[in-house]
């Protein structure tokens, strides 16, 4: 075959070279507009793991790359004149010129054609040209080609909000480094590494409004380096900041990023009569924020799977290698993408998590992608993890008014203390309220009792009943509960009481009204779908039904309807207390009939309760204050909200911002943050710990307390959530219906043993633990060498 590389950067060398090892007979030829071992650019950086990679695909070319690395281990977070170092990372950095270099260099001893100093306007005449049975694009981030071919590629280009420049010193850092300086103006960061013997690269960043009001724009590049010379001058001893780019001027050294994602990779030209396919590669197709180092990591491994997918698919013609190619590699950047989008956006707005202590400040900037982990952290550096815990226990602690074991030492953050009002949780561990239907005429039952109470003996701090109903007309199904009679008070307050009695655990209520998602069946008979017979009326803020064509109607609630139903969730909140539950929720969420008040999307009333985000939640906002105002002083409330609409026109995360802010405001306790469910129109984006960004921000933009949930069901999440301050307790749901015991499970993965069991399983728990520890053992014995080590071996030849 005849292949024709437009674009003379990583991955069009890397593949050259790639298929011209596999395949000598074929023409491959590349073509740079850039003269001849020039290029652009400071350092770029790998990960262990790249690594390893390349060492598989080509140890020659590795084992020039790998000796011309310089290798680092520690991240240095300086915040609020402190530094916090966390080791084990294991990086690499090396000059983009060298990188290339290096690959140009292969590509000649391989044989493959470079051509320089050729601006490519018209793609399809030099494929013409070089009789070209393929032509890789990869012509970087400005893709002349992704732009002429757009309707087939359909690429999403997402312009961000933060400007930043790539600068170089010769100040050289022991460590990669991340400095965070506060201005007038707001707040600037710096992320520098070295990569070779004398240089290091400087990149400063920041938000474009900050950017704009320090005048940036308007200076000149000596302007604008002096400017960043003096905000960064404690970490450059001396050296001067330098320009990369001298032809560019002022502030169009000052870029942002655009997040690039495309559809599809490959595009069909008709070249001397035969079909020739353009296929993306590299940032040509896809771009991943510096601040995760990724770009050109994608670069090579786009490489490395289209070189592989011919060697497998190759026979089975064009279009399965490149299926194969698209779909495997698509997935893949699809992950680091997201990972970069996570940390891109907590650059985007460092100010938010700035009221933090230097230690989890650097803590959450650490976790910011979502890719590392706690446990991550543990074993790359148990001495860093192992400070940081008893750090975050002593907080705990101090704040929960409880005294501090010699044990918390090494407790894990989700096994910390949380105390909010007088109520004081063991822990951060939560069971979700979750739908049982199996209530009768509203009574909570036996049922109730074993599915509560083994969750309490479980070792959750807090265990949430269900949504509780305010009324029988508030009811989901027949099969949920009440708090609307005295015989429903007297069933919770035996459930209550054996929580009590039995554990160490706090019980919650959370009360609702499920409005137009009312009279249904229960779950496993049909979710959402009406009940055949003995229908009750529903109302809601707008006439509507919550399954088009299929729902009951719900009417409008009429005025002396919601003075009705506030009057109906103080009586409730009366029971509450005399059932004796610990903590009280407002359910606003999931499309009930608070929160059909609250989005817009369910809302289009024109009186006072209509319009505004402020005017949709004045019905919530009163109700929660009569609720408050008869619930003791000493107990707190919290309130659900659905986050996120999921569907355009709906409730944003901007939203939920303002509408924490008033349940502030009228004196809530902490916000449980969840999402959907109000619309079926909705297309949730689902992952780990997908809910959880909403919680963060809600903590760290409103100082108020958050509750996660939604897709949390390791150990390793809720440490990292609860450890970077995204949230103060983590609600699991369906690991708790699947083991009662969770927590103390996880515990007990995690080796912590000094905690409380019932003195009824304690056998139960020396057993698991033994078994637990001979699982490590095993597991330990049968590990393999990492891509560190094999990178390592490779060195020492």
């Amino acid at each position: 075959m005849n292949i024709l590389c437009i674009g003379g950067g990583p991955a069009g060398l890397y593949f050259a070279l790639l298929m011209k090892k596999q395949y000598p007979a074929h023409q491959i030829t590349v073509v740079e507009r850039n003269r001849p071992y020039d290029t652009f650019g400071w350092g770029v950086v790998f990960s262990d793991q790249t690594l390893g990679n390349l060492v598989k695909a080509d140890e020659d070319t590795a084992r020039s790359i790998l000796q011309a690395f310089n290798h680092w281990d520690d991240i240095d977070t300086h915040f609020k004149g402190q530094v916090v170092t966390s080791g084990g990372h294991g990086f690499c950095g090396i000059g983009r010129k060298r990188l290339l270099n290096i690959l140009q260099a292969r590509c000649e001893a391989l044989g493959v054609k470079l051509v320089f100093e050729t601006d490519v306007s018209d793609d399809q005449a030099l494929a013409a040209q070089y009789d070209a049975d393929i032509v890789i694009a990869s012509d970087g981030l400005n893709s002349r080609i992704r732009t002429r071919y757009e309707a087939s590629y359909q690429p999403d280009i997402d312009t961000r909000k933060c400007r930043f420049v790539w600068l170089g010193t010769k100040k050289l850092f022991s460590a990669f480094t991340f400095a965070f300086e506060e201005t007038e103006h707001g707040w600037f960061q710096a992320h520098a590494y070295q990569y070779d013997g004398d240089t290091a690269t400087f990149i400063v960043e920041t938000p474009e409004e900050v950017w704009l009001k320090a005048g940036i724009d308007k200076m000149s590049q000596e302007e604008a380096i002096a400017f960043c010379e003096r905000l960064f001058a404690k970490y450059l001893d001396g050296n001067a900041l330098m320009a990369n780019a001298a032809h560019l001027r002022g502030s169009a050294n000052w870029i942002k990023f655009p997040r690039i994602i495309c559809k599809n990779w490959v595009h069909w030209n008709t070249v001397n009569q035969k079909q020739v396919p353009v296929i993306l590669m590299g940032d040509a197709a896809h771009t991943a924020h510096f601040s995760i180092g990724s770009g050109t990591k994608l670069a090579l491994e786009d490489a490395i799977e289209l070189s592989n997918s011919f060697s497998q698919y190759g026979e089975q013609g064009m279009q399965a290698v490149l299926d194969h190619y698209q779909q495997l590699r698509s997935i893949e950047v699809l992950k680091i993408q997201s990972s970069a989008r996570n940390s891109m956006e907590w650059f985007e707005n460092v100010s938010r998590y700035t009221a933090l202590d230097a230690p989890q400040f650097a803590y959450s900037m650490l976790t910011r992608s979502q890719r590392l982990s706690h446990e991550n952290l543990r074993v790359r550096d148990a001495s860093y993890v192992r400070s940081f815990e008893h750090w975050i226990a002593e907080q705990a602690y101090a704040k929960a008014g409880v005294p501090m074991p010699a044990s918390a030492q090494a407790i894990p953050p989700m096994l910390t203390p949380y105390k909010l009002r007088d109520v004081v949780l063991k822990n951060r561990i939560v069971v979700s309220p979750m739908a049982q239907y199996s209530a009768v005429d509203g009574v909570a039952g036996d049922y109730h009792l074993v599915h509560l109470g083994s969750r309490a003996m479980g070792g959750a701090g807090l265990v949430f009943a269900e949504m509780t109903c305010v009324s029988a007309d508030a009811r989901i199904s027949p099969g949920c509960p009440g708090l609307y009679a005295p015989e429903h008070t007297v069933a919770w307050k035996r459930i209550v009481d054996f929580v009590h009695a039995n554990t160490d655990a706090k019980i919650a209520v959370q009360l609702g009204h499920a409005g137009a998602k009312g009279s249904t069946r229960v779950a496993w008979e049909g979710i959402d779908q009406p009940l055949t017979n003995d229908n009750w009326p529903l109302i809601s803020a707008s006439e509507q039904r919550y399954l088009p064509g299929v729902s009951q109607l719900a009417r409008v609630a009429s005025l002396a309807d919601l003075d009705k139903i506030s009057h109906d969730f103080v009586q409730a909140t009366q029971a509450a207390e005399q059932a004796g539950f610990d903590w009280l929720e407002l359910h606003c969420a999931h499309g009930y009939l608070l929160s059909s008040f609250i989005s817009p999307l369910t809302n289009q009333r024109e009186d006072e309760y209509g319009g505004s985000l402020e005017n949709r939640c004045r019905f919530p906002l009163q109700v929660f204050a009569a609720m408050r105002a008869v619930w003791p002083q000493e107990k707190p409330i919290s309130v659900r909200i659905s986050a996120h609409d999921w569907v355009e026109g709906g409730i944003t995360p901007d939203d939920a911002v303002q509408i924490a802010r008033l349940f502030k405001a009228a004196g809530a306790d902490l916000i449980d943050c969840s999402s959907g469910q109000v619309s079926k129109a909705e297309k949730p984006v689902f992952g780990r710990m997908f809910q959880t960004p909403f919680a963060d921000r809600i903590r760290n933009e409103v100082q108020i307390p958050t509750m996660a949930v939604g897709a949390i069901f390791e150990a390793d999440h809720a440490n990292s959530i609860i450890a970077a301050g995204r949230a103060d307790l983590c609600a699991i749901a369906r690991p708790h219906l699947a083991d009662p015991a969770w927590t103390l499970h996880e515990a007990a993965k995690l080796g912590v043993t000094d905690i409380a069991w019932p003195k009824q399983y304690v056998a139960g728990k020396f057993q698991l633990e033994r078994n637990l520890e001979r699982e490590r053992q095993i597991a330990a014995a049968s590990a393999g060498l990492t891509p560190q080590q094999i990178a390592a071996k490779l060195l020492e030849g």
